[in-house]
């Protein structure tokens, strides 16, 4: 009984500590850095950069619905970046 409770415990420890958390702030970031490239006219002055910043958002998003949130962090984190690039190539900061 006792290595009973033991595989329990080490199983409960292991979903409690295996679960993502939701990535809110990530999500966040990138959509307000969407927006501040959208702001400055990347998707006229860097279409390339601006389309791969929205695709990386939608991509995050649907993992998001799925309930991938590790890969929904990754490419929120990627979709900033992206849009950042667009913010700048935009603004004629290459």
């Amino acid at each position: 009984m006792t290595r009973l409770r033991l595989v329990l415990a080490l199983l409960l420890l292991t979903g409690l500590f295996g679960c993502t958390a939701m990535p809110v702030q990530e999500m966040s970031d990138a959509r307000q850095a969407l927006q501040v490239a959208r702001e400055v006219g990347a998707p006229d002055r860097a279409p390339e950069a601006w389309a791969e910043a929205r695709a990386l958002l939608e991509a995050a998003e649907r993992a998001l619905d799925a309930g991938d949130y590790s890969r929904a962090r990754l490419l929120a984190e990627e979709a900033r970046e992206a849009a950042i690039r667009a913010r700048k190539q935009a603004a004629g900061g290459g």
